[in-house]
């Protein structure tokens, strides 16, 4: 019990103490700043989340179609919704793994199918966010004259081309060992459903969509404080806050999303308070629309769905007590 509260109770501390921190350094500006809003950018902020939502809901539902596992949009939608609202209520990205008990009790997907599924997913997320920061590094640099960024790009869209390339060679691997045959018929659907020339043009280009709004998102809570940045500026701010979300060191990156967030514009020229205040409601809208979304999902699957949140959770730590 003490561990599992421990496990919860220690990274949310850490990400709202970071979020406290924040804003007592700015606490003198921020009625101010929050007097001159402009809510029609606050509104078309959370119109441009959902429909982000949907348009990952769709590329999911692509995904396992490559997969030969039909799952309409909407269950696709719905699954990924629980899944990052899991995310974001506790730690180790347990919602990934609920994901796949969902796909499997809905539709009688395979834990193997699901779990490449996530796999394929998180390829064309990390690549295509490294690759819009490398695309903005040029504006950056020539701001700043830190060359340390594009180093970090560089290797992430490198270790992604090499896993395309191994993938691409894998169906050559043969092994009797019965683990690593699992592993290789793993392989083979990401590989079918990633590797045609069909789910690249289909995924890349969805990928690029997606982040994109989520960009703009970024842009509409920036304008509605009457505030202005180059663009570039706000697609590095994104990537570099959701690159730090990819490490699991608070739930669903709070806290650290905010920080480097907030650094990039503050460093690009915007006023502290507005950096700040850009970052956390920035984060706050996407994170409200995904519990929201979370909630109505776990009532459309139906009650079955918090048992096995649980039981995720006590295997993964079970998992932990044993290493």
């Amino acid at each position: 019990m003490y561990r599992k509260i421990t496990a919860i109770v220690i990274p949310t501390l850490i990400a709202i103490a970071i979020i406290l921190y924040m804003l007592g350094s700015v606490k003198d500006q921020l009625l101010d700043a929050l007097i001159h809003i402009v809510p029609e950018y606050l509104a078309a902020a959370m119109g441009i989340c959902l429909l982000a939502w949907w348009l990952r809901g769709w590329r999911y539902h692509t995904i396992l179609a490559g997969m030969d596992d039909k799952v309409s949009v909407r269950t696709a939608t719905g699954c990924i919704f629980v899944s990052q609202t899991v995310n974001l209520i506790v730690p180790f990205r347990i919602g990934d793994v609920v994901r796949i008990f969902i796909l499997n009790h809905e539709n009688d997907i395979s834990y193997s199918d699901g779990i490449s599924s996530i796999v394929v997913e998180r390829i064309f997320d990390i690549i295509t966010v490294a690759l819009l920061g490398l695309i903005a590094l040029p504006f950056i640099l020539r701001a700043s004259g830190n060359p340390a960024y594009i180093y970090a790009m560089a290797l992430v869209v490198i270790l992604g081309i090499f896993f395309f390339i191994f993938l691409f060679f894998s169906d050559r691997l043969k092994s009797e060992n019965r683990y690593l045959r699992i592993i290789l018929s793993m392989l083979h659907e990401i590989r079918r459903a990633s590797l045609t020339p069909r789910s690249i043009v289909l995924l890349g280009c969805s990928s690029l969509v997606i982040w994109m709004l989520d960009v703009l998102v970024c842009l509409s809570v920036i304008l509605m404080f009457r505030q202005e940045m180059a663009f570039p500026t706000v697609v590095f701010a994104i990537v570099v806050g959701n690159l730090i979300k990819a490490v699991p060191i608070t739930p669903g990156g709070m806290g650290t999303y905010e920080f480097l967030v907030a650094q990039t514009l503050s460093l690009a020229g915007m006023p502290d308070v507005y950096a700040k205040l850009v970052a956390i409601i920035d984060h706050l809208i996407k994170n409200l629309i995904t519990v929201a979304g979370g909630i109505i999902s776990m009532y459309f699957f139906g009650d079955w769905v918090i048992p096995n949140i649980k039981k995720a959770w006590n295997n993964r730590l079970d998992r932990g007590d044993s290493s």
